[in-house]
């Protein structure tokens, strides 16, 4: 028995099914991070023009006591990086801006997190589909062949083994449109979370700005330490 009959054997052993299961699972798999992102991104929701305007508001007022319980207060994302900032601010701009940088950094690591798995099975779903369409093929020549072998050739030129044919091909195709319709989802989803992410990141950036400003304002290039010392 040379290789190529030994992988005929092996996939008309095994058959198609596992490939279905196979896709069945990833599905699910699928779906639960779908309904875990979708709750993260929702519990992170805020108001940010008014969580930006009272941040300024309360910078201006020398009220960093009341801007750390304001960011606290919020659960978005972008409040935890300027939070970050805030606590360093103590030490100078470059300080908050540094931690800012690596807040934003390890926000970015949680907004991502598990949507490799959704690009990659949205990539590669129809591929396994057509794995299984593959090896269903192969199983219905196979079954072809040993009709032909024990009907005679008479008989297999009839009806009966074209149709038999058909029907096992049309069987494998399923694989094909489930792993289709695994990969829709997973990649409009997978879309869907990523926008979603870099417009997160885009805010943080708008909203550290504000703090950025204050503290440039405070802390002038020219080494005094407020504004009015240069009058």
């Amino acid at each position: 028995m040379n290789l190529v009959e030994w992988l005929q054997k092996l996939m008309t052993n095994f058959g198609a099914a596992w490939v279905m299961y196979l896709l069945i699972a990833l599905s699910i798999i699928s779906v639960a991070i779908m309904l875990e992102r979708g709750w993260f991104y929702w519990a992170l929701r805020d108001d940010l023009a008014r969580l930006a305007a009272g941040l300024r508001d309360k910078l201006r007022a020398g009220d960093e006591a009341g801007a750390r319980q304001l960011l606290e207060a919020s659960p978005s994302a972008e409040a935890a990086v300027v939070l970050a900032g805030l606590l360093e601010a103590d030490h100078g701009m470059k300080a908050a801006e540094e931690a800012m940088a690596g807040a934003s950094a390890l926000q970015r690591i949680k907004l991502e997190r598990r949507l490799a798995f959704l690009g990659t099975l949205g990539n590669n779903a129809p591929f396994i589909g057509l794995l299984g369409t593959v090896i269903g093929i192969v199983g219905a020549f196979d079954e072809l062949a040993k009709t032909s072998a024990t009907a005679g050739a008479a008989a297999a030129s009839g009806a009966g083994a074209p149709t038999a044919v058909m029907a096992a091909i049309a069987e494998a195709l399923v694989a094909t449109a489930v792993g289709i319709g695994v990969a829709i989802p997973a990649v409009a989803m997978f879309n869907l979370f990523q926008r979603h992410a870099r417009s997160i990141l885009a805010n943080t950036d708008a909203l550290s700005r504000v703090l950025l400003a204050h503290l440039a304002a405070e802390r002038p290039a020219g080494g005094s330490t407020s504004p009015q010392s240069r009058d």
